[in-house]
């Protein structure tokens, strides 16, 4: 069993972003503590020639400490502040990559004087729905309207973070809420206008009446799309005013 753990642990540590000769060298200092590079080296199978670059790597990546001297020993940071460092730098990362994304790709697509054909996408699985999700709250600029059956509860956790800034951002936001229980109502307070209803069949939210995320079922998601299609969003967007229309205010 502890082979298995430290296995896993192993590849973990690779996902994470360590190369191999990292992963070796913090695996090494977890189990013997502060040490030299040159024991290092002996105990594990990272070439003496390769053993500083790897050390300093793992320096600059926050999973380890050096502590002056002669020789100059290293010390591995905690699993768990080695793992936040890296959360950290991850997400800088990403601003990075979706400021480069947006200030220099998107508007060459926008651009484009003929616009490939309108998308329907059927999503696979949760986690696509919710990065989609994201995608379209984020990039909201006017409107939201947002449709919260109970079949939508395993959503309402990536949704509210991102109801945070919608008021700073000046988006105009309709909620309408399924009267069953287990939506938390009290945290859409000071988001938008909240209205509730019964018996919808589907839930979703459609954003500046350009694209939407529809999800249907009955007790739990059995079909996810999204679209840009402007006759599919109008569609939407008529059958969520018709229900808002007769839904009740809170």
């Amino acid at each position: 069993m502890a082979e298995s753990t430290s296995e896993k642990a192993r590849v973990t540590l690779r996902e994470i972003g360590l190369t191999e000769y990292e992963t070796k060298a913090y695996m090494h200092l977890l189990k013997t503590g502060a040490t030299t590079a040159s024991q290092i080296s002996n105990e594990t199978s990272v070439p003496f020639s390769k053993i500083y670059e790897v050390l300093n790597s793992l320096e600059r990546k926050g999973w380890i400490e050096t502590r002056s001297g002669r020789p100059r020993r290293y010390y591995p940071k905690s699993p768990v502040e080695a793992l936040e460092a890296t959360k950290l730098r991850l997400e800088n990362t990403v601003k990075d990559w979706r400021k480069s994304v947006l200030d220099e790709l998107q508007p060459l697509y926008d651009k484009r004087e003929i616009r490939e054909k309108p998308d329907v996408w059927i999503l696979r699985g949760e986690y696509d729905a919710i990065a989609k999700l994201k995608d379209l709250v984020g990039n909201a600029e006017t409107e939201l309207m947002i449709a919260l059956p109970s079949l939508t509860k395993p959503f309402m956790s990536a949704f509210l973070p991102l109801f945070e800034g919608l008021v700073q951002a000046n988006v105009k936001t309709f909620i309408m809420v399924s009267r069953e229980e287990g939506l938390n109502r009290e945290a859409l307070t000071g988001i938008g206008e909240v209205r509730i209803r019964d018996n919808m069949f589907g839930g979703g939210v459609i954003a500046d009446s350009r694209e939407a995320l529809l999800i249907l079922g009955e007790k739990k998601p059995s079909l996810i799309i999204w679209s840009d299609h402007l006759g599919l969003v109008k569609f939407a967007r008529d059958y969520f005013q018709h229900l808002w229309n007769t839904a009740e205010k809170t």
